[in-house]
């Protein structure tokens, strides 16, 4: 279990929500606050080398749940550094993955056995099942879910194109996101690219399609085990906003970690609003 000693600060000034403080862990590695589930935070590290992975790890590995190695970087490390690099995640309590792009392309290339015996001989502990690029059937997407699930993985999945333009259907993504969910993934992701212009919610600036979110947040009611990629702030903050602290967000690059922890518990000005004074202010001296 991942802990990081803040002994030295006031607990306010820790977390002025009051939540982090008594951030627990439930069995299947979720963070809880009492019955409330805490909001899970994916990395996406896109080429870091040894010495800056474990700088990130010491630096912030309490306030991560996932790191995933994004698109096919994977096969492109020195065997000796990924297996490193897996093997520290691990030791931090984190879920760490291969980018959905590389399973699509061992669907493409027909080597979806070997893709697994690899992912797990090398150490991986979880997967990304996508289909951005490529397209999947209802019944291989099933099976690949469930091929990871009997591989001893965390598998989740990824709902929307890759293609500059492509919007969520929110109808599409429910059923989507049931037929997963019925497969036994753990969390749905919905596609913002690491770049977060011009697909899933967002436009060419980065800004949301209010209309498409609202849409989407109605038809699922329960967004508890959907994860909102946001690499920019400006989405970071609209999805903190709208869901509160417990929003679920990926594609968090590795050197905003902790600005979106400030977030989440109300130590920035853009969700200063979370913590809440208890007692009235008295000026000391």
């Amino acid at each position: 279990m991942r802990s990081i000693s803040q002994a030295a600060w006031p607990a306010v000034l820790q977390d002025p929500s009051g939540q982090r403080d008594q951030t627990s862990y439930s069995s299947d590695g979720r963070k809880g606050h009492g019955t409330a589930v805490r909001g899970q935070t994916m990395v996406i590290d896109k080429g870091l080398g040894r010495n800056a992975f474990s700088d990130l790890l010491e630096t912030a590995a309490g306030y991560m749940d996932c790191i995933k190695f994004g698109f096919g970087t994977a096969p492109l490390y020195p065997t000796d550094l990924l297996l490193a690099k897996i093997e520290l995640a691990k030791r931090c309590g984190l879920t760490v993955m291969p980018g959905g792009t590389l399973l699509e392309t061992a669907v493409q290339q027909n080597v979806i056995p070997a893709f697994f015996r690899t992912v797990c001989r090398m150490g991986f502990n979880g997967i990304e099942v996508s289909d951005g690029t490529i397209e999947l059937s209802r019944k291989l997407r099933t099976e690949l879910i469930q091929e990871g699930i009997r591989n001893g993985l965390h598998v989740v999945t990824e709902y929307g194109k890759k293609l500059t333009g492509s919007l969520v259907d929110a109808k599409e993504l429910l059923q989507t996101a049931e037929e997963d969910w019925k497969a036994g993934a753990a969390m749905v992701t919905i596609e913002a690219r690491e770049s977060g212009v011009g697909v899933g919610l967002f436009d060419q600036n980065g800004e949301c399609a209010h209309s498409v979110l609202e849409a989407v947040s109605h038809t699922l009611g329960d967004i508890s085990r959907i994860m909102w990629e946001t690499p920019l702030k400006q989405q970071q903050v609209l999805m903190l906003q709208t869901f509160g602290a417990e929003a679920n967000l990926g594609n968090i690059q590795p050197s905003e970690v902790l600005s979106l922890e400030t977030m989440r518990r109300g130590l920035r000005s853009d969700t200063f609003h979370f913590g809440e004074r208890i007692e009235p202010f008295v000026y000391m001296i």
